[in-house]
Parts: structure tokens; C-alpha cells; sequence
């Protein structure tokens, strides 16, 4: 009964879920693919805030939440297949199955404690260190990116992800 609120979706490889500008219609589960979630700033550098695979939940839970413009790009990086919930079925679900809120509650605070994780990190990892917890923690995902996307994801320049391969490479 959950999937009837749900409606799916075939993206294809490089295609957008969601533009900045936009305001987000959707949360999606990710049934098969990659996906990678980023801004660009004022200088035109991609940031890339997350990235999701199988089994994963994509959204700019800002604009889907609040109804404003995204300031995100969600973006295919392989063809992929989801399942989206628009913001009246989601309420739906949760009035007729009150275990559904539960689930959602308990994902979103996963997500926190990830992004909490993230930004710690960030603060107190060098950047071989966070580059050696990704690929420890998120093989699956480091095989479907490219350095470029990857240095992004981790605030350095696709140099430096070059320089810190050779290191580890030399090291074995």
C-alpha cells in the first residue's frame, strides 16, 4: 500500500531531477543509479553536498520542505530508475499509516547524524584523511565518480586527489 504514494522514474545519465531555481516537488528513493547533489557558487565552482546510490534518499529537503527556489542541482551521473513522493502524498502517508512518519523521522535524523559526521570531519581531518574515510566508507560510490566530482565532494582541487593516489600508490 506505502508504493501506491510513490511514482517511478527513469533518469538518464547526465539529466537533471532538480535545477537550481527550482522548487523542489519531490523526495526520491533511489531504486538503481547514482546521483550526485551540488551548488555552484559565485565563481562557478561545482560543491558537491552528497551523493546517492541505491537504497538511497535525494532531495533539497529545503525547497521540497519550505516550497522556495532550490539553490541545488540533483543530477543523474548514470541512468538510473526512482521512486518520487510529492509533499500531499507524503502527508497522505503519514495520516493513514502512522508508522510511515516513524520511518521518515528516523531517516531524516540518519541524515543529520551524516551531515554532523561530514562537517566534523571537515574540520578536523586533512584532506588525505577525509580522502581515505571515502573510499573506506563509500567504495561503491567512489567506483562511479569521477576525481573531479570526487575533489568537490571533498573541497579540494582534483590535483591534489591525483597527488594523494600517487602517495597511497607509492606507500603499497
Amino acid at each position: 500500500m506505502f508504493n501506491t504514494y510513490f511514482k517511478t522514474k527513469v533518469i538518464h545519465k547526465k539529466n537533471y531531477l532538480l535545477k537550481a531555481g527550482e522548487v523542489c516537488k519531490y523526495e526520491a528513493f533511489v531504486i538503481k543509479g547514482c546521483f550526485r547533489v551540488f551548488s555552484i557558487d559565485k565563481n562557478g565552482n561545482e560543491n558537491v553536498l552528497y551523493f546517492a546510490i541505491s537504497d538511497w534518499w535525494l532531495s533539497d529537503i529545503d525547497s521540497f520542505t519550505n516550497q522556495i527556489p532550490s539553490q541545488l542541482f540533483i543530477q543523474a551521473l548514470e541512468d538510473s530508475e526512482i521512486l518520487l513522493i510529492n509533499k500531499s502524498n507524503k502527508v497522505k502517508a503519514y495520516q493513514e499509516i502512522p508508522k510511515i512518519e516513524r520511518l521518515f523521522r528516523i531517516m531524516t535524523q540518519k541524515f543529520l547524524v551524516s551531515n554532523q559526521r561530514r562537517i566534523l570531519q571537515n574540520h578536523s581531518l586533512t584532506s588525505e584523511e577525509r580522502y581515505q574515510y571515502f573510499l573506506a566508507n563509500y567504495p561503491q560510490i567512489a567506483q562511479k565518480i569521477t576525481n573531479i566530482q570526487l575533489a568537490s565532494y571533498l573541497g579540494i582541487t582534483h590535483e591534489f586527489v591525483s597527488k594523494i593516489r600517487r602517495k597511497i600508490a607509492q606507500k603499497k
